[in-house]
């Protein structure tokens, strides 16, 4: 390990930190293993009922580590290369299917798969001065990891396409008006905020890993009908019921 991610656990919030603030926390294959890594034990630990992802430095994630990049665009094809770009889009799934519920903490800039990162967990708290720019485009690169389903999901199909594919970029407030984001806040709030949210839904970790599953399972992609989604949360809610009853 070499320390580009780091995990911490206090109240039953697993904090995960991007920290290669040198590269404005470029995901490269090693980090993206390390980021993998720590999401496994934060599961693992059952005493963990939420997670805050958070970046150190001036960007939460610049997306892709540009000399990662240079070399699987030689031959995309070539194995290496491709397992590599396999690990950076298996990194922001694996966040989108960690137990507990999860929130994204983003300060400063989140471009191409740092954005993927953020789309993939469950709430997003955003500085006010954030930069958030999908970006593929600019890079002449063809999006990846889902882009166009993650963030089509959060504000709809014309504001997908204005910022995927004409490269509109959002602050802090706009994100919250499309969607994208619960919150804005100053910089050095935004932290505390996501914090604040964690603690609250990590009082009762088992409860919140069945609430999580039961979340995404329902509102998708696909969203379940209102008939299904009713017969699905039947069992963990009867199961909640019965364990308060004692």
């Amino acid at each position: 390990m070499s320390g580009e991610v780091l995990l911490e656990v206090d109240d039953g919030v697993a904090v995960v930190t991007l920290n290669a603030p040198q590269r404005r926390n470029a995901l490269t294959p090693a980090m993206a293993g390390e980021l993998i890594a720590a999401l496994d034990e934060a599961d693992a630990r059952p005493e963990v009922g939420a997670v805050v992802v958070r970046g150190v430095g001036r960007s939460f994630c610049a997306g892709g580590d540009v000399q990662t990049l240079t070399a699987a665009g030689r031959d995309p094809a070539e194995p290496g290369a491709y397992a590599d770009m396999g690990a950076i889009y298996d990194s922001f799934l694996r966040l989108g299917r960690v137990q507990a519920p999860t929130i994204a903490a983003v300060r400063g800039s989140a471009v191409g798969a740092g954005m993927n990162l953020l789309l993939a967990a469950d709430l997003r708290i955003v500085a006010r001065d954030a930069r958030l720019l999908c970006g593929f485009l600019k890079r002449k690169m063809h999006p990846g990891g889902g882009h166009f389903v993650l963030l089509s999901r959060l504000v709809g199909r014309e504001a997908a396409a204005a910022l995927a594919l004409f490269g509109e970029e959002l602050d802090g407030e706009a994100a919250v008006r499309l969607g994208l984001a619960w919150e804005t806040h100053d910089d050095d709030a935004v932290e505390d905020r996501a914090r604040e949210l964690a603690v609250r839904v990590a009082r009762d970790p088992e409860l919140a890993r069945l609430a999580a599953t039961s979340f995404r399972t329902e509102t998708g992609p696909p969203q379940l009908s209102w008939e299904a989604a009713s017969q699905y949360e039947r069992p963990a809610q009867m199961w909640s019921m019965r364990r308060s009853a004692g």
